[in-house]
């Protein structure tokens, strides 16, 4: 997504709704678009549990012994805003983040960070109010065991594909990621079933059963697609 593209949309009025949005409710509005973008096993290890940002990607691979690279410092590059998403192949033996790159990223006001891996230093996120997302912690370094092998290109979370530019959001529940091509049909999707959810608990509130409540604001279809056999 090029910058200006990017700033236009973050600039966008339904856009900075958008930005309350619980991973839940934009997982059910991928749901209902049959997308994919729910990342098995990746939750908060540190920082705050809450990321929103668009993704820089990188892809690490086994250090190549007769041409050995380095981790990265690919941080140096990265705007505001930026949510960076490491791709270490799940790797839980060794780290590709620790404590100087919290510490830097916090400083220069990246949205956070999210890895298909581990990574150490969590103290350091803690302290400065870093957001870091991950499968979990190691204090292994990865130097001399991987090296990064792309920048900008599609990496996987698990099982969810990430193209630069995708939007990232993370929440205690974890990270879902939403395709750059379809942000506003997801987004507005969203918003639309959290007005619903709003109704439905302000009639249970104000008397109406659950039950009927549910029916009369057809819960149990929101995120079933359009040509669900099920969405009748």
């Amino acid at each position: 997504m090029s910058n200006d593209t990017s700033q236009d949309i973050s600039q966008a009025a339904w856009f900075q709704q958008a930005k309350a949005l619980s991973t839940a409710e934009i997982s059910d509005a991928l749901d209902a678009l049959k997308l994919p973008g729910s990342a098995l096993g990746i939750r908060p290890v540190a920082g705050p549990a809450k990321l929103f940002g668009f993704a820089f990607t990188v892809r690490f691979a086994p250090i190549d012994r007769s041409s050995p690279g380095t981790v990265g410092d690919f941080i140096d590059t990265l705007k505001p805003g930026t949510v960076a998403v490491l791709d270490n192949g799940g790797r839980l033996d060794c780290t590709v983040w620790g404590g100087i790159l919290s510490r830097l990223a916090a400083h220069k006001g990246l949205a956070g960070t999210v890895i298909h891996g581990v990574c150490r230093d969590t103290a350091e996120a803690d302290e400065v109010g870093y957001p870091l997302y991950a499968h979990g912690r190691f204090m292994r370094t990865g130097k001399d065991r991987v090296q990064v092998e792309a920048y900008e290109q599609p990496v996987t979370l698990g099982d969810v594909r990430v193209c630069p530019g995708d939007l990232v959001v993370g929440d205690a529940d974890g990270i879902v990621v939403v395709p750059r091509a379809r942000l506003q049909d997801v987004l507005a999707k969203a918003l639309e079933t959290r007005v619903i959810e709003e109704q439905i608990l302000a009639a249970a509130l104000a008397g109406t059963p659950l039950a009927e409540a549910r029916k009369q604001f057809k819960y149990h279809t929101l995120q079933r697609a359009a040509d669900s056999p099920l969405a009748a």
